[in-house]
């Protein structure tokens, strides 16, 4: 006669798996879970948790507009610069080409041509910079550092040739409202320009971490001699991201003048250490190789919110500057000290005698 069923038995939900596989998944979380960048995702969450709870007004709709479309330009050029970081290269011109974007785009507004065409020609200018950046990194051989402290001078200057200075308005109010903080998309505290940023970082985000574009930027940055002999072309796409790190910085040129509504040859000063800053302050490694877009995006929002809440509070602009310094001080410090102090306790553990 067959025996029934344990039926008990069948309705016990199973036991919880604490072998192998259990045991990587917890592994891979605690990974996650002590990574830099998700210290700065938890870190903007406290400073704007703090911010609720201090400053009146901060979390309106109107605050949290201005707060972020006031960093639009720099998260828009954080995106490329990103890429460029990870894949070992730096772009300290993007500022200089933001404020010849603008003063281009002044410049050519005062000589009577259409808004529609000035656009696409200071767009093709972003791309020539980044060109010559990417030429003379690729080609010529010199270090990207090099390279672009002299053309972030040189971009500088052709913007005063370009203007002079002289500040331009008046310009066309269909296109002004556009980027202004107070023209939102209906039903939400998000701006144009800001919503723009964040579908181009869903973009890169899927660009640098699902695609074998991506992982060429990282195994380039890891080690460029050994990406190099394994088949990839590192010289085309360090010119392509510098290219492309052109061209976001000349259309952040024209997003600030909009915005502004005013076109000048300084238009931009300093934007470099806030894009710098925010990039190394979300995790990704100056020497290459190690980042998550995730971090950037955060970095990029903490600095405008802690901006923000500073402001909010009457704290001077040379105070913020210096915020912003010791941000970039310990985004670069803190992950070098803690892998130095990991690394040592590993030496200790294989060095002391094994138990019994």
């Amino acid at each position: 006669m067959a025996m029934a069923p344990d039926t008990e038995a069948a309705r016990r939900p199973p036991a919880p798996d604490t072998g192998p596989r259990a045991a990587k998944a917890g592994e891979r979380a605690r990974a996650v879970a002590l990574r830099w960048d998700t210290a700065v995702g938890v870190l903007l969450v406290a400073v704007f948790l703090v911010g609720l709870g201090t400053t009146e007004g901060f979390a309106s709709g109107e605050n949290l507009a201005f707060a972020f479309n006031d960093i639009a330009e720099v998260a828009l050029i954080a995106l490329p610069m990103t890429l460029l970081v990870v894949a070992g290269q730096i772009d300290l011109s993007v500022a200089s080409m933001l404020g010849l974007g603008s003063a281009l785009t002044g410049a050519l507004w005062n000589a009577g041509w259409a808004f529609e065409t000035i656009v696409p020609v200071v767009l093709l200018v972003g791309v020539a910079g980044g060109l010559l950046n990417g030429w003379l990194v690729t080609r010529v051989g010199l270090p990207s550092l090099a390279v672009t402290i002299g053309t972030l001078a040189l971009y500088r200057g052709l913007a005063s040739v370009a203007l002079g200075s002289d500040a331009v308005t008046d310009f066309p109010q269909t296109y002004a409202d556009w980027a202004v903080d107070t023209t939102t998309i209906p039903g939400t505290f998000l701006t144009y320009p800001v919503a723009l940023f964040l579908v181009l970082a869903v973009a890169t985000a899927v660009l640098l971490h699902s695609t074998v574009f991506g992982r060429s930027l990282f195994a380039i940055g890891a080690q460029e001699e050994a990406a190099y002999f394994a088949g990839i072309r590192v010289k085309r796409f360090k010119l392509v991201l510098f290219v492309v790190t052109g061209l976001f910085s000349a259309f952040a040129g024209v997003v600030f003048t909009l915005r502004y509504g005013s076109a000048r040859a300084d238009n931009g000063l300093g934007f470099e250490m806030l894009v710098i800053a925010s990039v190394l302050l979300g995790g990704v490694d100056f020497d290459g190789g190690k980042g998550t877009l995730f971090g950037a995006v955060a970095g990029v929002l903490l600095i405008g919110v802690l901006k923000n809440l500073l402001t909010l509070n009457d704290v001077p602009n040379e105070v913020q500057v210096i915020v912003t310094g010791l941000l970039l001080v310990a985004s670069v410090l803190t992950p070098r000290v803690i892998a130095t102090a990991v690394e040592r306790r590993h030496r200790r553990a294989a060095a002391s005698p094994a138990a019994p």
